[in-house]
């Protein structure tokens, strides 16, 4: 019986198109942010330490309010009002993560005002090195987000955001938070213990 005649190979370069699979995008859960995305130019003056935890590339911001993330209730008279719950050690962390979705939401770096009641904001120990008159001289020039801890949070000028990071001193954020209530012009983001703020922010709103 004569030999079949041998099958010509295809090589892989002279096949059609393969399919490739989608890839899986995984959404980190997005925190609450105001306003309209839009582009935000490069902002100007001295870089402030990156945040820790970056978010996931083509994350956009959620609702107004979420289950993990609930609003207090807008009296009037008084700004709105966000709360982030988080742990006194992350709370510096979900700051910094509410600081970056309000920029990309189109928010000025010059409308916000971060205050920490523990440890300093890495980017206020930066700037205090540098001495206390160009420290202060940052807030005066309006140019970018300025960080206060809670020593120094009742010489904090008002802004239309106020993100307060409840990381540590629990007599210092009984103070801090009624003293960011008054330099919040439109929203105040609070990230911390839940159960802490509402009796602070409760007693006091």
């Amino acid at each position: 019986m004569p030999p079949f005649p041998e099958e010509p190979q295809i090589h892989e370069s002279a096949q059609g198109p393969r399919a490739t699979p989608a890839s899986s995008r995984v959404t980190p859960t997005p925190r609450p942010v105001p306003g309209p995305r839009s582009a935000v130019p490069p902002r100007p003056g001295p870089p402030r330490p990156a945040p820790p935890a970056q978010r996931a590339a083509g994350a956009k911001p959620g609702p107004a309010s979420t289950p993990d993330s609930p609003r207090l209730r807008r009296r009037p008279g008084r700004p709105q009002i966000q709360l982030i719950p988080a742990p006194a050690g992350g709370a510096l962390d979900a700051a910094d993560e509410a600081v970056d979705l309000l920029l990309d939401s189109g928010r000025a770096p010059a409308e916000v005002l971060v205050l920490t009641t523990g440890d300093p904001h890495p980017w206020t120990a930066h700037e205090r090195s540098f001495g206390e008159d160009a420290y202060w001289r940052q807030q005066d020039a309006a140019d970018d987000v300025f960080y206060a801890d809670g020593a120094s949070a009742g010489q904090a000028k008002p802004r239309p955001v106020v993100v307060v990071a409840a990381n540590g001193g629990d007599d210092t954020v009984k103070s801090v938070l009624p003293t960011a209530l008054t330099r919040a012009q439109a929203l105040l983001i609070v990230c911390g213990d839940p159960q802490q703020i509402n009796s602070v922010l409760g007693a006091g709103v």
